[in-house]
């Protein structure tokens, strides 16, 4: 059973900068593809971007490629989301995820945090 927790939510300018992080505990973190994953009130969930165990590979949905950047520390058991010139529209709940398998679909993520809010003012 893996728990995770995120962090560094907040409010921030149009054009500005956060990194969220997401721990993990309760499992081998490296044997997990990690996800980041947000949600707009009244929208659907959506894939952001996900990172294999190893930290290679990542992928990013095309609407925010080229702003943000994901990593990984297996020692540190963490996940980051480097998010620069954000947007209004960038405006959701982020929740980090992790699955065994390389997907972006959220509904094969078994595991969940409880999610860090971002409101990116214009």
């Amino acid at each position: 059973q893996v728990q995770l927790v995120e962090s560094g939510g907040g409010l921030v300018q149009a054009g500005g900068s956060l990194r969220l992080s997401c721990s993990a505990s309760g499992g081998t973190f490296s044997r997990y593809v990690m996800g980041w994953f947000r949600q707009a009130p009244g929208k659907e969930r959506e894939f952001v971007a996900l990172i294999n165990w190893s930290g290679g590979r990542p992928s990013y949905a095309d609407l925010v490629k080229g702003r943000f950047t994901i990593s990984r520390d297996n020692a540190k058991n963490t996940v980051y989301l480097q998010m620069n010139s954000l947007k209004p529209e960038d405006t959701a709940v982020y929740s980090c995820a992790a699955t065994l398998a390389t997907t972006t679909r959220w509904r094969d993520y078994g595991y969940w945090g409880q999610g860090t809010q971002v409101t990116v003012s214009s």
